[in-house]
């Protein structure tokens, strides 16, 4: 099982669709498998529910899991210890981007809750969370200024290394 962790536009939808295929395993993208479950947006279910219902239901998701698979998580997965604890079922890949390549990719995006708001506030986000990528991940790769397909074979390599 792989699980790739990272800050929110760091990559981890799309190479985790690349190594689903050259490593022919299976593909679960969290957030589209939890807006599958509850049959409405990531967006909807924060503002009708909150974050805190979001994260539980990351939680249990993450906790369901069994099959070897990729597996792009949410990228506030780390936030709770038991999530940190449970991806170690598997090999935790951290997509580390820089926040300037996060907020370029990022910077028309209006369908992410969490990217609303004040810069500094996005900024505090993003910093806070830089250190639990760090301590979850086994293998660190750098995303900026990198192909999803660059990122892919790199993982690979590291991987059979």
């Amino acid at each position: 099982m792989i699980f790739l962790i990272g800050f929110m536009g760091s990559g981890k939808t799309t190479v985790a669709q690349l190594l689903s295929e050259k490593l022919a395993l299976p593909l679960l993208e969290m957030d589209q498998e939890i807006e599958r479950q509850e049959g409405t947006s990531i967006k909807d279910i924060f503002s009708r529910k909150g974050e805190g219902y979001f994260r539980q239901k990351e939680t249990e998701l993450l906790q369901s899991i069994k099959a070897d698979s990729v597996v792009s998580t949410g990228g506030g997965v780390v936030e709770r210890e038991d999530n940190r604890e449970a991806l170690h079922m598997g090999k935790v890949i951290y997509l580390q981007a820089s926040w300037e390549t996060i907020d370029s990719r990022l910077s028309n995006d209006t369908t992410r809750p969490l990217w609303k708001g004040d810069e500094q506030d996005k900024k505090e986000k993003f910093q806070g969370r830089l250190a639990l990528y760090e301590r979850a991940a086994d293998l660190v790769v750098n995303v900026d200024d990198k192909s999803p397909e660059v990122i892919t074979d790199e993982i690979i390599r590291r991987l059979n290394g």
